[in-house]
C-alpha cells in the first residue's frame, strides 16, 4: 500500500516523489515539430513507457507486445490522439457522435452497450473455456481508465471460436446493470479473434474483501496519465474470474468511441469482491467513467441455467 500511496500522492500534487531506480528508463513520445497546438481541453495524452524492470518476457518486450498494442487499437479504440472525448460535459456520451465522423455509430447504432440486463432467456449455454496463464503485463493510465496490456497467449473459446485476450480495463460504477442494479465497478476483458471478431468478458466487482489481481494492477499504477508501467511480476487472470462461470450473453458494441457494433458480450453472473480501499484508489483517479445504459432495441439476452 505504501507504493500505491506514493504514486497517488505524486498524481495528486504531493510535494515530493521518490526518485526512480537507477535502471528505470523513461521513453517519451513527443509531437512532431511544428504541429499545431491543441487547446488544453482537447490535448492528446502522449504515451511514456516507464520500465521498472530490466525486461519482461520476450513476447512482451518484442513482437508480442507490439502485436498486442496493435490489436488493442482495433479492439478498444482508445487512441492517444484524435478527437477528445470524456464521460461528462461537452465531450460526454451525448456528444460523442458529433466529435468525429468515425464516432457516428455512438448515436445511430441499434446494438449499443452497455445495457440493463433483465428478462434473459435461461438456456444451456456453452461454457466459456478460459485458457489464461501467468503473463507479463503493462499498466497505462490512458486518460479514460486504468488499462492493462497483456502479453500474448491468453485465450478464451466459446461455441468453437477462439479469441485472444488483448487488454483489460476498469469502469466505475459498472456500466452494465442487472435488473436495474449497478455494481461498484466492472472489469472488461477485451478479446479478438484471428478474423477480427471482438468478444468481451465482463466481471462485476462489488465491495467486500481485497482482490489480489486488482491489487497487482494498483501496485503498478503510473504516476501520470500517458505513462505505461512494465510490471516486474507476471499476472494470472484466472484469479480474477468468479468460481461460478455462469453468464449472460448478448450482441452489443464497444462502450466507448467509436462504439463499434458486432461485439459478443459475456457478463459473468457472479460478482467478484474488491475492498473499499481498492475501490477508493480507482475513484481518486476516475470517480465516474461509465457510459449510460443504452436501449435494448429488441435484442435477445440469454443466460446460463
Amino acid at each position: 500500500m505504501d507504493i500505491i500511496r506514493e504514486r497517488l500522492s505524486a498524481r495528486l500534487g504531493a510535494a515530493s516523489v521518490r526518485a526512480p531506480s537507477a535502471n528505470a528508463e523513461v521513453k517519451v513520445v513527443s509531437k512532431e515539430p511544428g504541429a499545431a497546438k491543441e487547446p488544453a481541453s482537447a490535448k492528446a495524452v502522449p504515451t511514456r513507457v516507464v520500465a521498472l524492470a530490466p525486461a519482461l518476457s520476450e513476447g512482451v518486450a518484442s513482437g508480442g507486445r507490439a502485436g498486442a498494442l496493435n490489436a488493442h487499437s482495433a479492439v478498444a479504440a482508445r487512441p492517444v490522439g484524435g478527437a477528445h472525448w470524456s464521460y461528462e460535459g461537452d465531450t460526454g456520451p451525448a456528444a460523442w457522435a458529433q466529435l468525429q465522423p468515425e464516432f457516428a455509430t455512438c448515436s445511430t447504432g441499434l446494438r449499443q452497450s452497455p445495457i440493463d440486463i433483465r428478462d434473459g432467456i435461461k438456456v444451456e449455454l456453452d461454457a466459456v473455456q478460459f485458457d489464461y496463464r501467468p503473463s507479463g503485463f503493462r499498466v497505462i493510465d490512458n486518460g479514460h481508465t486504468v488499462q492493462v496490456n497483456v502479453a500474448a497467449g491468453n485465450t478464451i473459446e466459446i461455441t468453437g471460436k477462439r479469441y485472444e485476450l488483448v487488454q483489460f480495463h476498469f469502469h466505475r460504477p459498472s456500466e452494465e446493470r442487472i435488473d436495474g442494479k449497478p455494481f461498484d465497478m466492472v472489469v472488461h476483458l477485451m478479446h479478438k479473434s484471428v478474423d477480427g471478431r471482438l468478444a468481451v468478458v465482463a466481471v462485476l466487482l462489488e465491495r467486500g474483501s481485497a482482490q489480489q489481481i486488482v491489487q497487482m494492477v494498483w501496485n503498478n499504477l503510473p504516476l501520470e496519465k500517458g505513462d505505461e508501467v512494465a510490471a516486474r511480476l507476471p499476472i494470472d487472470l484466472n484469479a480474477l474470474l468468479p468460481t461460478d462461470r455462469r453468464y449472460y450473453t448478448y450482441m452489443g458494441s464497444l462502450s466507448e468511441p467509436p462504439c463499434t457494433e458486432g461485439v459478443l458480450w459475456m457478463v459473468m453472473k457472479t460478482p467478484v469482491q474488491v475492498s473499499p480501499e481498492q475501490i477508493g484508489i480507482f475513484s481518486r483517479l476516475y470517480p465516474m467513467n461509465a457510459r449510460p445504459i443504452q436501449s435494448l432495441s429488441g435484442r435477445l439476452i440469454k443466460e446460463s441455467n
